[in-house]
């Protein structure tokens, strides 16, 4: 039995980071990423913790305590978001299946979201094991027109899909480039994609590509800064402003509204 300090597998995979987890009746989690499948608990981590990519993919190295401690000092607000879940981390995830998915997730709901991604597999995913597909790579969805992805159930975001796929295959937009390239270019890169606005851009970013400076601004995230943090921008949050960002989040989601009364 292996607990780890700092982390909190199911707050880590439920925090809207992620859409191929699914909760089992154990408490469990099971899914898949890299081409890779894994069934996991909170106080049984030693898959995840005995081979590189899950440690990598778990971000299971990096000292979240000293980030969470930083960031909790430059404001109270953010010290009560982090207090409330400080078992988050980011995930690093495949940064092509991260954009496609936050694609998807435009004007959706987390159930919608997950079976249409799940459609998505099924339909043009490679089997790594019995009943276990992975995510289609772009080239394979490059050569496909928006009547092939009718069975997705996607509507408008089809285009979106495909356009995004065409790009990334075709070397027009180079998703690896993008981890070096200057957070603005990047962002700026990707918005060249049908579809991809600031958020889907800063997702794909942060969540895709570790780019921990990115910030997602939703709905959610609109407010937190209105009613929070007045005048101050996503930049002011520092090199890890992408989980100051996934604390906010989290916490404006999920905690009591009675909890959140806290001056910045």
């Amino acid at each position: 039995m292996t607990a780890l300090r700092d982390f909190d597998l199911g707050a880590t995979l439920e925090c809207g980071q992620c859409f191929r987890w699914d909760r089992q009746p154990d408490g469990s989690y099971r899914g898949t990423a890299g081409g890779k499948a894994l069934c996991v608990s909170q106080d049984h981590m030693e898959a995840a913790m005995d081979d590189p990519f899950w440690r990598a993919y778990f971000d299971l190295d990096r000292d979240y305590a000293a980030i969470r401690e930083a960031l909790s000092a430059s404001s109270p607000v953010l010290a009560k978001a982090a207090s409330f879940a400080p078992g988050i981390r980011i995930l690093q995830q495949d940064p092509w299946e991260a954009l496609c998915s936050f694609i998807i997730s435009q004007n959706n709901n987390i159930p919608r979201i997950k079976g249409i991604i799940s459609r998505l597999c099924e339909a043009f995913g490679e089997e790594m094991e019995q009943g276990v597909r992975c995510f289609p790579s772009p080239e394979r969805l490059a050569g496909l027109e928006e009547e092939d992805l009718a069975c997705l159930r996607c509507g408008f975001r089809a285009r979106y899909i495909l356009d995004a796929a065409r790009k990334v295959a075709s070397g027009e937009v180079d998703l690896e480039a993008l981890r070096a390239a200057p957070l603005a270019q990047a962002r700026e890169q990707l918005m060249a994609i049908v579809g991809v606005g600031p958020k889907v851009a800063d997702c794909a970013l942060l969540y895709g590509l570790h780019r921990l400076e990115a910030f997602p601004m939703d709905v959610w995230m609109k407010r937190a800064m209105k009613e929070w943090f007045p005048g101050r921008k996503p930049e002011d949050f520092g090199p890890y402003a992408g989980i100051a960002q996934q604390y906010l989040f989290h916490y404006i989601r999920t905690a009591p509204p009675g909890g959140q009364s806290v001056s910045a």
